[in-house]
């Protein structure tokens, strides 16, 4: 970890670490009670990915949360009780009693799209939010978060090649928690590093440890920093481990006890408040304001939750469909003229002006072009193979007499083995194209953080 930031920003971090880690083991509680009516998903040892990533969002950036990333709705500005309550399924929630887990969001004011429980898709989706962003004039950039075993979906692929292609203004983070349920990461991908999977879309990428909430920032900063000035697409894989089941339902008796006794000692809330310490940034009095906030805050949010209505039955076939205005004005915000983007400004003639269809080595090591439709093709030329097999003398001519149908005799003139049937086998191989070979060069060893 190094001192980089101001120290309101280190305590920030700190505290919307703590705020995570506070809120899911209240919902815990409450979920033992039976009062929370879905599934609950852990983030114990994520916290600093979700918190450091979002904390370098701008407040107009856009972010769509997967279930482990209620640091970032923290960060984003969601209040706990919207959390509680959509998880309560209560009257008062985001999605007023429809739905009991993680999914909602907030368009028009905090900027968070809802998660999609079929992983990856939100991928496609944030890609086309930015490059929205990007034609209205808002210079946004959009975040979304993926698993380990989520970066094995077809969607994933699909999104990022999109991404890509369009030169998108989109983060990619990528959480590396071993584990995709029960499956370890290494029986599902056979690479060491999945920020590697970047270079099949020619994109940056960068490697984190997970649980260094300092590193994860910086690295997000400078990703975000990049993306927002027309780089392009980032992905970031942050390392980390998953610290309790999948959910609520499941023991994790198939992770190895000492995998997580290895990954408990670098919890990344201890990790960081051995740093603040240190670094004396935290001292007694200040950790005790935080716990004391904390502790005033969940204690009301909490309280709100478990007091508020659960939804009427009259209400079940309300709110099923967008209807449009009423359910939620949708309309684009420029932020630059539209003429920038309208003809006859943006016009251009709707004409291709194709000189060839590629370039490949033909076998005489000389370039042949490939052409096609009207194009004029290139001259020929005789390659270095050519021109070695070329006969060094004229081609004898023999001269045969043969008697014409008239009884008067003939000449007819043919070409011997090294005459113009050569030439013209030399002639049409010259203008064959071959195959493209690239050199390749390799990757040097990566241990740094930017790729």
């Amino acid at each position: 970890m190094k001192k980089e930031l101001t120290r309101q920003q280190y305590l920030d971090l700190y505290y919307y670490m703590r705020l995570n880690r506070a809120v899911e083991d209240t919902m815990v509680k409450l979920f033992r009670q039976n009062k929370i009516v879905g599934g609950l998903y852990s983030s114990e040892g994520q916290e600093g990915i979700s918190v450091g990533t979002a904390y370098a969002l701008e407040k107009k950036d856009w972010l769509a949360p997967m279930i482990r990333n209620i640091g970032a709705l923290l960060v984003k500005g969601v209040p706990p009780r919207d959390i509680f309550t959509q998880h309560m399924a209560k009257y008062t929630s985001p999605t007023r009693g429809k739905d009991g887990t993680s999914h909602f969001g907030d368009l028009e004011n905090l900027h968070i799209v809802s998660p999609i429980s079929m992983l990856g898709d939100l991928i496609p989706v944030m890609t086309g939010v930015a490059m929205a962003g990007r034609y209205l004039g808002q210079k946004i950039v959009a975040m979304t978060w993926i698993g380990d075993g989520g970066s094995s979906t077809g969607v994933f692929h699909e999104g990022l090649n999109f991404a890509a292609s369009q030169k998108a203004p989109f983060v990619l983070i990528l959480e590396n928690n071993q584990w995709a349920y029960s499956t370890p990461v290494k029986r599902q991908v056979p690479v060491k590093d999945l920020a590697d999977r970047a270079k099949s879309y020619g994109i940056a990428s960068y490697i984190v440890d997970g649980n260094d909430v300092v590193a994860v920032y910086a690295t997000a900063k400078e990703a975000v920093d990049r993306a927002r000035a027309g780089e392009g697409p980032i992905l970031i894989e942050a390392k980390s481990m998953r610290m309790r089941g999948h959910a609520q339902h499941d023991p994790a008796e198939y992770v190895p006890k000492e995998m997580f006794e290895y990954w408990k000692a670098r919890d990344p809330i201890v990790l960081y408040e051995k740093f603040l310490i240190a670094e004396k940034l935290l001292d007694a009095k200040s950790k005790k304001e935080i716990d004391d906030r904390i502790d005033t805050l969940l204690t009301k949010e909490r309280d709100f939750a478990e007091n508020s209505p659960m939804p009427p039955a009259e209400f079940a076939n309300e709110g099923v469909y967008c209807t449009g205005d009423e359910c939620h004005k949708i309309a684009a915000k420029w932020e630059r003229s539209k003429a920038e983007v309208t003809p006859p400004r943006s016009s251009i003639a709707a004409v291709w002006s194709v000189e060839g269809f590629g370039e490949g080595k033909g076998s005489a090591g000389k370039n042949a072009p490939i052409h096609f439709g009207d194009t004029t093709p290139a001259s020929p030329e005789l390659g270095e193979n050519e021109s070695k097999l070329a006969p060094k003398t004229p081609a004898k001519t023999v001269v045969k007499k043969v008697a014409g149908s008239n009884g008067k005799s003939k000449t007819h003139a043919s070409a011997g083995k090294n005459g113009a049937s050569r030439k013209e086998a030399a002639h049409a191989g010259s203008s064959h194209a071959g195959a493209s070979r690239v050199a390749k060069k390799p990757a040097p060893a990566t241990t740094g953080k930017r790729r």
